[in-house]
């Protein structure tokens, strides 16, 4: 079997290194499939302004947020909507943010994370 190419290697590792962060996950959940505001992502994280701005500028400088400016506000939104499938079918929960109560993840090589996430 083949190793994957370099280039994807690095790029996944990039990836995973931008998502590393809990606080940029609660952000990209925050947005979810909608566009907001930074003040409407302020009161879904409960983070402050600067922490919130300090963690938007990554995400949209690597392409996983696109924003749309609409008068004085700058709405953020995920430039890939699968990817809030992707990390909801990761962690095992609803889309709410709920533990799902199955017994199983819906993407089962993550099961050990159900021991981190009770």
């Amino acid at each position: 079997m083949k190793l994957l190419d370099e280039k994807i290697l690095d790029s996944l590792a990039k990836l995973f290194k931008l998502l590393s962060d809990a606080n940029r996950l609660r952000i990209i959940f925050a947005i979810g499939k909608e566009k907001k505001s930074v003040s409407e992502i302020i009161n879904e994280t409960s983070l402050s302004q600067t922490l919130v701005s300090f963690h938007l500028r990554p995400l949209r400088e690597s392409g996983l947020l696109a924003t749309e400016r609409k008068g004085p506000f700058v709405y953020y939104s995920v430039s890939e909507p699968g990817l809030i499938d992707l990390l909801i079918s990761l962690a095992g929960v609803s889309p709410k943010g709920e533990i799902e109560d199955k017994g199983t993840f819906m993407f089962p090589p993550m099961r050990f994370m159900q021991r981190w996430m009770k």
